[in-house]
């Protein structure tokens, strides 16, 4: 089934560990070798699909340091 025609209930949402309270969060999921992203304040509102290689490099990335200011 193509990710446009399923709903965001369909799918396992996660948010960090490290996630504060106060719902400035996003949640992810996996589908069919894509990761899906969406905030965590609007369930119902947009979900936006990566190629899960796409998502692993940004992770390397975040964790080498390379978006600290």
């Amino acid at each position: 089934m193509p990710l446009g025609e399923l709903k965001a209930g369909d799918f396992q949402w996660r948010k960090a560990t490290r996630s504060v309270g106060n719902g400035a969060c996003v949640e992810v999921a996996p589908a069919g070798g894509h990761i899906l992203v969406r905030d965590s304040q609007d369930q119902d509102g947009p979900v936006v699909p990566y190629a899960g290689t796409t998502w692993r490099a940004f992770l390397a990335d975040a964790k080498a340091g390379q978006f600290d200011r």
